[in-house]
């Protein structure tokens, strides 16, 4: 054959397509490996995206046969190019998979690329933020690390603090129900965040902060000291002295005050980011992308963590900008085991001698001559 693409020319006398060659005449029959893998590869996404049983996920018959037809499927490692592109905004999250954390990278409505990892940590997020340029805004929770990182990284990009993530933090530390009267004004004005749409509702918001401080300051450095009639709570180690009386009340507000004098709560609201639609929180992150993710696993729950970080990483992929074709990452290695040769069996260490079936005078057995009881 002279290398040309082959177009389908009828089936033999036993049902077997025929291919000929348009170029030279020739002509061949018989399965075509290419067009089977691609099908088992587009069988396997179908399954692993989808909801149905591996059954149903093709004509394949059984649910074995559709493990054994698409096990090499689970070789591939899809990867998202980096283009280059400047963005205006991109939101940054994690989500725990087992013992791996995945960090991942979206801008609008597409995944622009995800780190694995132990847990959110500095060199993890900048392994990721350093393979796209600086956008202009960075919307973050504020995980662990990724402050440090993107002072590093992307040094000279606004950073907008997702503000469903600092209610939940000011509900963490005063409850939902606060006991005194400084813990529910402080409540109110955690809750009142979401609802800010204006910059002159941002800067009443900063007042009533601030007026908040005027009246309640006191609690906040209010003490207790170590005596014989004072009572320690649990989180107090022994050899300390005094701590902070009202200590959750005071953490709620610091967080408050931090992000107030850092800027970062109300950067969506910013004159030099008019017409850019700036979110003020990771809503598009966390419930389309997470919520999806375990959706996936939820719903092939059972799979090993290598099988599961395998499924998040196609789903990314598949929801990148302009994902290449699956089946243009076939490659050899995938479906076909490395051959083992003579060398690389021989530079493998040696191991443990086996037992065999032949006689040693080591171990005091050897062949006999003679009448054992002559003397």
């Amino acid at each position: 054959m002279c290398g040309q693409t082959l177009v389908r020319n009828g089936k033999t006398s036993a049902g077997k397509q025929r291919y000929r060659c348009l170029n030279c005449g020739s002509s061949r029959s018989g399965e075509r490996p290419d067009v089977s893998r691609r099908a088992e590869l587009e069988a396997f996404l179908g399954w692993l995206m989808g909801t149905t049983g591996q059954a149903a996920a093709a004509s394949f018959g059984t649910a074995r046969s559709f493990r054994r037809r698409t096990a090499w499927c689970w070789n591939i490692v899809p990867r998202i190019p980096a283009t280059g592109e400047v963005h205006d905004q991109i939101q940054v999250d994690g989500i725990y998979v087992g013992s791996w954390c995945c960090l991942i990278a979206v801008a609008g409505e597409h995944v622009l690329g995800w780190q694995w990892c132990d847990t959110e940590k500095k060199t993890a997020w900048a392994a990721l933020l350093q393979r796209f340029p600086a956008p202009r805004v960075v919307i973050t929770d504020g995980g662990s690390g990724i402050a440090a990182a993107l002072s590093e990284c992307w040094s000279e990009t606004a950073v907008q603090r997702c503000l469903v993530h600092v209610q939940r933090n000011v509900r963490t530390y005063l409850t939902s129900r606060p006991r005194t009267e400084a813990g529910r004004a402080l409540l109110r004005l955690g809750r009142a965040l979401t609802r800010i749409n204006a910059p002159a509702e941002a800067a009443a918001w900063l007042a009533g902060l601030n007026a908040w401080h005027q009246e309640h300051g006191a609690l906040v450095k209010a003490r207790t000291y170590r005596a014989a009639t004072a009572v320690a709570p649990g989180w107090v180690r022994s050899n300390q002295a005094w701590w902070y009386t009202h200590d959750r009340l005071r953490k709620a507000y610091r967080l408050l005050e931090r992000l107030g004098q850092a800027g970062t709560l109300f950067t969506y609201l910013s004159r030099e980011y008019n017409g850019l639609d700036i979110a003020s929180t990771t809503n598009r992150i966390e419930g389309g992308t997470n919520a999806q993710l375990r959706l996936i696993l939820r719903t092939h729950r059972g799979m090993g963590e290598e099988h599961q970080k395998r499924a998040i990483e196609w789903y990314l992929y598949l929801h990148s900008e302009q994902p290449r074709p699956p089946a243009t990452l076939i490659e050899t290695s995938h479906y076909r085991p490395a051959k083992r040769t003579t060398q690389t069996l021989q530079e493998q260490e040696p191991g443990p001698e086996l037992y065999s079936t032949g006689l040693s005078p080591d171990e005091g057995l050897w062949h006999r001559t003679g009448w054992a009881g002559r003397t």
